[in-house]
């Protein structure tokens, strides 16, 4: 790859700030002993907010976020399995290009199986039982089906018809074509249009050899699994776009990397940042303090349904920060945060931005890649309830902008500024860059409260984001890389569930 390709060149153009050049302020602020209790009793609010997200995600009940756990997945469970339907029919390269980013259909099916064993023991929903029933008949596991709808006769209804459902399609009934007839009807009223259906009345015609009927459902089962496949291969072949083309843009960056210690920069001062620690330190607990009051008197008083007041909870948290770290931080030091943040990029150096936020997004492709498989190979899974979002999957369009908005523009803008910004910076005065970048990757995994599988993927994020500021002195990367990662997580969603 030339450079010219990647327009790395020397930087020409910044104005250079050297820390040690930055005049003190007259008046050291947050010197005085009621400043020391403020700031004492700051950090004791951020702990405990971090500490009430490390036990709302500890403790609290996955299934117990959503309103209509059952109906979201079956949404998930069907959507995924047509999808694994369509893969079938598709051509062997790009089953084999599926089961490499996504992973394998027996994964996919496993998971499934054990959300729904999740599912029925934490509500004992009828149509649920139904579901995994079917779920372990198509996964090769009817004899588990067998006995456990066995224990169903003895129910009250309508748990010993779903039971003879069962057991005529899995077990070893011989089924004329009247009581075949009396079962599709039974079946027509018990579950909607979709993957369980399909699936059930396929083995209810494969069992009376009603090839009519088989046909009709197997068509409408390859017709539905190439509609939903066809989203997702659109996404999946994006992002193996994504994927190659930043893979070279990240070899061409390591190859001149040894050659120019300058090739990814694009504004000065960056990090570390010109402002003392200290002072730094008692911003950020004030602000991060101040945010939390805000955060939860958000989630305490806001409508939980008014998706346009629950968007300005990002920014308006973020606010406080904000407004401390110009005052205190970026005036003293003659900047603003335009140049305290490198949020303006000159022209000559467009194309050099969009090599690096390529060779990032493809840096974190990679990364979730091998979180996958090492995942997978652990059995460790991302419980569904952490990236199904009912706004992405049913709301109206209007909302669904609104929410796109959050995750896509205020999210990775708000973040950015705090957590790489001002948090990693400020940890760059006294620490290098591991451990800086690790520290705040792993506060920025904590608050969003996932589990492991979840936190690990933020914290990579994170990491890269906290690297590619170290190295352009630029929060604009970070912040499009961001969008880009958030930006392909609803579309994976939409392509999927909507």
């Amino acid at each position: 790859m030339s450079e010219d390709a990647l327009q790395i060149g020397h930087p020409q153009g910044f104005a250079k700030i050297d820390a040690r050049s930055v005049s003190p302020q007259s008046t050291v602020p947050f010197r005085s002993g009621f400043s020391l209790v403020v700031s004492v009793v700051s950090a004791i609010v951020l702990v405990a907010a971090l500490g009430a997200i490390l036990r709302f995600s500890a403790t609290l009940p996955k299934l117990e976020r959503f309103e209509e756990p059952d109906r979201a997945l079956e949404l998930m469970v069907s959507r995924t399995m047509e999808a694994q339907d369509g893969l079938r029919q598709s051509p062997e390269w790009q089953q084999w290009l599926a089961e490499w980013t996504v992973g394998s259909n027996e994964a996919e099916r496993a998971q499934a199986l054990q959300w729904y064993q999740e599912l029925v023991r934490t509500t004992g929903d009828p149509l649920s039982k139904l579901r995994l029933a079917i779920l372990q008949g198509e996964s090769g596991h009817e004899t588990d089906a067998i006995a456990e709808v066995s224990t169903w006769q003895d129910l009250d209804s309508p748990m010993p018809l779903f039971g003879q459902l069962i057991e005529t399609a899995y077990g070893a009934r011989t089924l004329d074509k009247t009581r075949e007839m009396e079962l599709q009807a039974a079946l027509a009223e018990t579950l909607p249009a979709g993957w369980f259906y399909n699936h059930l009345a396929a083995r209810l015609a494969q069992r009376a050899s009603d090839q009519a009927l088989l046909a009709t459902v197997e068509q409408q089962t390859a017709v539905r699994g190439e509609q939903v496949q066809g989203w997702s291969r659109i996404l999946i072949m994006f992002e193996l776009a994504c994927l190659i083309i930043g893979s070279v843009m990240l070899l061409g960056i390591v190859r001149l990397h040894g050659q120019r210690t300058d090739i990814l920069r694009l504004h000065l001062p960056g990090v570390p940042p010109p402002w003392p620690g200290g002072i730094g330190t008692a911003v950020l607990l004030r602000g991060g303090a101040l945010g939390a009051v805000i955060t939860v008197a958000f989630l305490s008083f806001a409508p939980v349904e008014n998706v346009s007041l629950r968007a300005l909870a990002i920014p308006l948290a973020t606010l406080p920060l904000l407004a401390l770290a110009y005052v205190h931080l970026l005036k003293p030091a003659g900047l603003n945060f335009w140049n305290g943040f490198g949020l303006h990029i000159e022209r000559v150096y467009v194309g050099r931005l969009v090599g690096i936020v390529l060779a990032v997004v493809a840096a974190g492709l990679w990364g979730e890649w091998v979180m996958g498989r090492v995942a997978e190979s652990l059995s460790l899974t991302n419980h569904w309830t952490e990236w199904f979002d009912p706004d992405l999957v049913w709301a109206p369009g209007s909302v669904l902008a609104i929410s796109l908005l959050e995750y896509v523009v205020f999210a990775p803008i708000f973040e950015e500024l705090a957590f790489r910004g001002l948090l990693y910076a400020i940890l760059r005065r006294r620490f290098q860059f591991i451990p800086a970048a690790f520290i705040s990757a792993s506060l920025f995994a904590i608050a969003h409260g996932y589990g492991l599988i979840g936190f690990i993927s933020v914290l990579w994020s994170g990491f890269l984001w906290a690297w590619i500021y170290e190295k352009t002195g630029s929060l604009i990367p970070g912040m499009i890389a961001h969008a880009l990662n958030n930006l392909l997580v609803c579309l994976a969603v939409m392509a999927l569930l909507r």
